[in-house]
């Protein structure tokens, strides 16, 4: 049994449509002590060449819910762009789908959550990990 006061947290993103980590996307953290309190913004950071955040600060003591925002658009822009120098012919319209992909959870204190988003240009997915 955990005695710790608070909840932890970690994520990575996999880019399903590539079948390797997502690397660069920004990720920010926020928190918020009960249903209808005010989100604080606790800070981020971006995905390693894992997609792996290593650094997300903590939420801090009395935290019920947790939202983790993903700033996807610019990973697929860098993506997209990348792939029309490779191959100019294989275009679209440039859209990106889903700009931001936000995940609320609840969490209890001296847990630790893990949650992968699993991503794709036109949809996302989501689970508690280990």
């Amino acid at each position: 049994m955990s005695t710790s006061t608070t909840a932890s947290v970690s994520t990575h993103i996999l880019d399903t449509s590539a079948g390797r980590p997502a690397e660069g996307v920004a990720v920010r953290l926020s928190a918020r002590a009960g249903r209808d309190a005010d989100w604080r913004e606790l800070g981020g950071s971006a995905t390693d060449a894992d997609g792996r955040c290593k650094d997300l600060p903590a939420p801090p003591e009395g935290t019920t819910h947790v939202r983790l925002d993903f700033a996807v658009e610019p990973y697929f822009e860098k993506k997209q762009a990348d792939a029309q120098q490779d191959a100019p012919a294989n275009r679209d319209s440039g859209a990106v789908f889903f700009p931001e992909v936000a995940i609320t959870f609840a969490v209890t204190p001296g847990e630790h959550y893990h949650v992968p988003l699993l991503l794709n240009p036109f949809g996302y997915s989501v689970y508690r990990g280990s």
